[in-house]
């Protein structure tokens, strides 16, 4: 599950009495400007051949309708190479299936959304309203090699550039982009099977978008085939202002059958598939395929159902053999990365590694013998930013310093030389060029919204692509005057761990404040960090400015510290994460300033599964709750994401039984509310309905909010303007002096 909750705009609304500033930021001067909530410039890349940086930008008028632009390196000019309105208008209906995939990626608008390069740096591919559209540099135009009633999704370059291949109805095309030619890969596609697709919960848990890989020199393709048939098909409600629809979907609830995977090979020369024989054990994760740069060998990782076990295998096209590289075991579940690098000037390869309780950079010979650990201490890794053979030095992203900031650091092939090469304290999201000369740097602070700008390898700045500067006439500008900057913190449990805490009060204490305590605490995430927290942390400013203290704490489960910070929640979800809140709320009692009979806690996702668990087991420290989207029984919940953290209840029903919020409902004692999109098909909207009745039933009054036709995201703005309203207003009510 992952909390990538829509970005939202800020609320007007009135300070507590004694409180409040005169220059509040509002929904109606704030709400979507790309200078506040980092939609502009966004998917930023560096061409291969190093000359141009390329990204989409949502138009001035409409942040949602994107287009792509161009920076060239050489002259330092930026232009617009294709405005989307040029190339389509009118609706863009989007595919069952694509709709699908943005859900799962959390990417939402219109126009042209995606792009790629070629490899060698001549040309651009980029889909539009279910099209292909082709663009070779120096062209007049983009020229359009798709032209369909059909949608087609995945749209991918040939690694040489010669073809493209997609996805239509379910089964795997390849077009000549010289000839215009398109000829299948697979032709049994639909109904339950999927070819060269990847599954739900390859997408939403996986990260996994794609079911298919090129060689390198476009001599073969593999793919995976999807059979959903044992796949349990549940019916639930999609509830519109205006109508219900009834739909039928698939979905892996844990501890029921997945659907099957199978890998083939198909020769493109000889129009021949090979399948993949991955071994008698049926009941398995398909979590990764890599080539490697011989185009004889198709790697992929396997994971056992339990996700204890991950192997990277390695297929022989030849010879039909396959050899285990590497094994990865884990007493209770091994992360999935993408770390795996094949080496071009050697016969190795990078490989990530948890091994030795913290995300580490591994070297290992193609035949997987390990030649040695990279980087070493009691910090992650984060990903492999770019690897320069030439120079043997590899750079990557990681936490070395502090795990609340992530850095572009660099360290040798021989495990020598590790050094930091971004110097602002900060987030650094960085992308390199193919030949590691030059990276793009998207670096946010908590109080600074993003900067985007070009830099050598060695950390040179070239030039600013995106200053956004908080200067006069930046959306921000006018009240930074009353901009509150938080303060970054740790304390110790009682049973010794540290935690890391984010705080803003404001600037003038009077008495006792109210406080809000916003969490998500599930595992693969993390919130305390040093980075610009979009709408949702100009949201924090305008509580703070209404004379809330604002708190936040990484609990144990969460990332980016390590296994053992991560595996507490194993088989014991709601447990540690609460009592960590807790841990933190009594560190609020510290505090002279705070109120201790005025906390509100505030989730999303796992975020408002944690908030209903802090309301009925820890009721005491918090008095008014708000819940959102809410997981509210691990049985309802897709099989790989909880599974790997509860086990399979087939055979450990008393975990899933002790982890759901129900046996602790009749302890509720503060005040409540619950929201839910009714059209959400990841945390189903049953989740909440079923509390909602068992509320009811123990006679404890509650308030609901549900959004008719809204997904996981709770999208739109006029949504997102009563949304914010309507948890500002519940707290105004509930932690209000006069409230108690």
């Amino acid at each position: 599950m992952k909390n990538k909750t829509v970005i939202f705009s800020l609320l007007t609304g009135l300070a507590f009495s004694g409180y409040g500033y005169s220059e509040q930021l509002t929904i109606e001067r704030i709400y979507g400007s790309p200078a506040l909530d980092g939609t502009a410039p966004q998917n930023l890349k560096v061409s291969p051949d190093g000359q141009r940086i390329t990204f989409i930008q949502g138009k001035e008028n409409d942040y949602e309708r994107y287009d792509l632009w161009e920076y060239n390196i050489a002259s330092g000019k930026t232009q617009l190479l294709f405005d989307a309105d040029d190339l389509h208008t009118g609706n863009e209906s989007l595919s069952d299936e694509e709709k699908a995939r943005r859900e799962r990626m959390r990417e939402y608008g219109s126009g042209i959304m995606y792009y790629e390069w070629s490899k060698d740096g001549k040309a651009l591919l980029f889909p539009l309203a279910g099209d292909a559209y082709y663009y070779r540099i120096g062209d007049e135009k983009a020229k359009r090699l798709l032209n369909t009633p059909e949608f087609e999704t995945d749209i991918q370059f040939s690694p040489k550039g010669h073809y493209i291949s997609y996805i239509r109805e379910q089964n795997l095309y390849v077009m000549d982009i010289a000839s215009g030619e398109e000829f299948p890969i697979t032709k049994e596609g639909g109904g339950n099977i999927k070819n060269g697709m990847a599954e739900f919960v390859a997408q939403e848990e996986m990260e996994r978008m794609t079911g298919y890989w090129w060689s390198p020199d476009e001599s073969k393709i593999a793919f995976t085939r999807i059979d959903e048939t044992p796949v349990e098909i549940i019916t639930r409600s999609e509830i519109y202002a205006d109508s219900i629809k009834m739909i039928e979907q698939r979905y892996p609830r844990a501890g029921t059958p997945n659907a099957k995977v199978a890998l083939a090979i198909y020769d493109l020369k000889a129009s021949k598939t090979d399948w993949v024989d991955m071994g008698k054990e049926q009941d398995i994760y398909f979590a990764r395929g890599n080539w490697m740069n011989d185009n004889q060998h198709f790697t992929y990782q396997w994971q056992s159902r339990d996700q204890k076990t991950l192997q990277l295998r390695s297929f022989d096209t030849k010879t039909g053999k396959q050899k285990q590289l590497l094994e990865e075991k884990s007493n209770t579940w091994v992360n999935l990365h993408n770390g795996l690098r094949f080496l071009n000037s050697t016969e190795q390869f990078i490989w990530l590694s948890e091994k030795d309780g913290f995300k580490h950079i591994y070297l290992h010979n193609n035949d997987g013998s390990l030649v040695k650990q990279l980087t070493k201490g009691d910090w992650v890794v984060n990903e492999i930013a770019a690897v320069d053979e030439a120079s043997k030095t590899l750079y990557f992203t990681g936490r070395v310093d502090t795990p609340i900031e992530e850095h572009l650091y660099k360290v040798g092939f021989d495990g020598s030389g590790l050094a930091r090469i971004s110097q602002r304290s900060g987030f650094h999201k960085i992308a390199f060029s193919d030949d590691a000369s030059v990276y793009v740097d998207d670096f946010s602070t908590v109080n600074t919204p993003p900067q985007v700008s070009l830099h050598k390898a060695d950390g040179e700045q070239v030039a600013w692509l995106h200053e956004n500067a908080v200067t006069e006439g930046h959306p921000l500008y006018p009240y930074m005057a009353n901009w509150i900057a938080p303060e970054f913190g740790k304390f110790k449990t009682q049973d010794g761990v540290t935690l890391h805490y984010r705080l803003w009060k404001p600037k003038e204490i009077k008495g006792k404040h109210p406080v809000i305590v916003f969490v998500y605490g599930g595992p693969h995430a993390q919130i305390v960090t040093n980075e610009w927290y979009k709408q949702r942390g100009l949201l924090m400013q305008h509580w703070v400015n209404k004379g809330y203290i604002v708190f936040t704490v990484d609990n144990r489960g969460s990332n980016y510290r390590g296994k053992a910070f991560e595996e507490p929640i194993y088989e014991r979800m709601g447990e540690i994460e609460v009592q960590d809140q807790v841990a933190g709320v009594k560190f609020l009692h510290t505090l002279p300033y705070v109120d201790k009979q005025r906390i509100g806690i505030y989730g999303h996702s796992y975020g408002g599964y944690m908030a209903l668990m802090a309301m009925f087991k820890a009721g005491d420290y918090f008095s008014a709750g708000v819940s959102g989207a809410p997981v509210t029984d691990w049985l309802l919940y897709d099989t790989h994401y909880t599974e790997r953290y509860m086990g399979n209840p087939k055979t450990n029903a008393d975990a899933y039984t002790n982890s759901s919020v129900f046996p602790y409902a009749k302890n509720l004692k503060g005040k409540l509310l619950i929201y839910h999109g009714m059209a959400d098909d990841n945390v189903l909207f049953t989740h909440s309905t079923r509390l909602y009745k068992h509320l009811q039933d123990l006679s404890l009054p509650f308030e609901v909010m549900d959004y008719p036709g809204k997904k996981h995201s709770i999208r739109g703005k006029e949504t997102g303007i009563h949304l914010y309203k309507t948890i500002t207003n519940f707290f105004d009510r509930n932690l209000h002096p006069e409230a108690h």
